[in-house]
Parts: structure tokens; sequence; C-alpha cells
């Protein structure tokens, strides 16, 4: 059974970090895309950031609103994802997701979400 668990949500500061992770089970993560998007009532969906399979080279993709501030990253020998949020802002208080595929071609599996709030 393929299941992403995400992980790592919680109450910051701005300007203050935090890493979510993204347990994979029941597929090699390597193999796959996987991506980060986060919804909020006012915005929607909004797609954060992708790592490609390893065989074409991992490359990571990210959305202009969190480049330089977030990294995707992935740990194959875990089989899991991560998203290294730096830099926090109140806007960017949401509950955010992994997923199984690219934004524009849809995703086949979600997690069941991490709510990060950026409050002081």
């Amino acid at each position: 059974e393929v299941q992403l668990v995400e992980s790592g949500g919680g109450l910051v500061q701005p300007g203050g970090s935090l890493r979510l992770s993204c347990a994979a089970s029941g597929f090699p993560a390597s193999i796959y895309p996987v991506s980060w998007v986060r919804q909020t009532p006012g915005k929607g969906l909004e797609w954060l950031s992708t790592i490609d399979i390893e065989t074409l080279g991992g490359h990571t993709y990210n959305a202009d609103s969190v480049k330089g501030r977030f990294t995707i990253s992935r740990d194959n020998a875990k089989n899991t994802l991560y998203l290294q949020l730096n830099g926090l802002k109140t806007e960017d208080t949401a509950l955010y997701y992994c997923a199984r595929g690219f934004f524009a071609s849809g995703f086949d599996y979600w997690g069941q979400g991490t709510q990060v709030t950026v409050s002081s």
C-alpha cells in the first residue's frame, strides 16, 4: 500500500525555520518525482517544490515564491523526503502536503498534511 506521511509542522515565529518530513512507504521514493504543496483557505493549493527521480539526476524545482528559502531533499536510505523551510513569514502559514508526481500532470497519492503556523 502506497502511503505518504508528513510530520514536522508546528508553530514558529517569523524568521524561524522548520524541517518537514514525508515518510514514503509502499514504493521507492527515488524512482518517482515527489512534490510539496500547501493549502490555505484564501489562496487555495500552491505548488512549492518537486524533486525528480534519482536516475534523471534528482533535479529540484522550486516555485518563485519560495526560491532561496525552501529546499527539497530526499534520503533514499530512509525513503523519506524533506522540505527545509527557512526565513518563514506569516504568509507561509498553511497545511503542507507531500504528493507523488508533478503538479502539472497531477498527483496520484497524497499525505494527510502537516500544519505550519508562523506567528509572533
